[in-house]
């Protein structure tokens, strides 16, 4: 078990975001951009699900995208998200940067140099869709502590590497937040723990597994920025579908003000 399992078991869930991507998208797409993609876990879900699924997953670092690439139906391309995809080559009907991760652009210029990007990439009728968080706790450091049974069924390759009666305890820290610039600094922890009689037994640490210093935009400033860059209709949606069928697919309707928490997680879909 590596730092990427983890993450893919406690912080990932392709089997929602997916069929929430397709009912956002309201048509029949059938090919995913994903930026920021990591390993790849949503394009290779992708492509195991959706009919004729195609998808291609951007990312920096090689290493971990090796793991998307054995996906049949997925392509990998490595480099800076504003710039290492073909807009023709690498064109898809939906362009998701997930994870908070548009946080890595730093300021406007950014922010704007990269939705230009992903505009392009867009084909007839597709949509890109950003997460963000926010409400009255945003810019409050604090911890959020869960525990996570291991996902099998996602990740067969750890059966026989961890006992079968662990979970993993998953602690998202929101270590600095300055709402002067907008920056925050979110670090991840896990731990591997089992019961041994009336204790819990932890068997392995990974502190401070994942470090992200990012730029937490708003969703008004991701909204003004996707109509600066011609997506002049933008909805905000809830992270889970608001009804899923026995089949998979999702319904969504796009939040009001009323719909919202003190403490919320959005996707912000604008199409031109």
């Amino acid at each position: 078990m590596d730092i990427h399992d983890l993450y893919e078991n406690c912080v990932q869930s392709p089997e929602h975001v997916g069929p929430m991507l397709r009912a956002i998208h309201g048509g029949r797409p059938t090919i995913l951009a994903e930026d920021f993609a990591g390993t790849g876990a949503l394009c290779r879900h992708w492509c195991a699900t959706v009919p004729g699924g195609r998808a291609i997953a951007v990312d920096l670092d090689a290493a971990v995208l090796a793991r998307a690439a054995a996906q049949p139906g997925v392509e990998t391309v490595v480099g800076d998200v504003r710039t290492a995809s073909d807009p023709a080559r690498h064109a898809g009907d939906i362009v998701f940067a997930g994870n908070f991760s548009i946080g890595y652009m730093h300021s406007r210029a950014d922010l704007l140099a990269y939705l230009r990007h992903a505009v392009a990439r867009l084909r007839p009728g597709g949509v890109v869709v950003i997460d963000t968080y926010g409400g009255a706790s945003a810019f409050v450091p604090g911890v959020v502590e869960r525990r996570h049974p291991i996902a099998f069924d996602r990740l067969p390759h750890l059966r026989g590497t961890v006992p079968p009666d662990a979970w993993i305890a998953y602690s998202y820290e929101q270590r600095e937040a300055d709402p002067l610039t907008g920056m925050v600094l979110d670090v991840l922890h896990f731990r591997l723990e089992r019961q041994a009689g009336r204790h819990v037994e932890v068997l392995q640490e990974w502190p401070e597994a994942f470090v992200y210093p990012w730029r937490l935009w708003s969703v008004p400033e991701l909204r003004e920025a996707m109509g600066e860059v011609g997506l002049t209709r933008t909805d905000v949606y809830a992270t889970l579908p608001d009804a899923m069928d026995d089949e998979g697919n999702a319904y969504v309707e796009p939040v009001t003000p009323d719909d919202l928490d003190e403490s919320f997680i959005v996707l912000v879909a604008g199409r031109a």
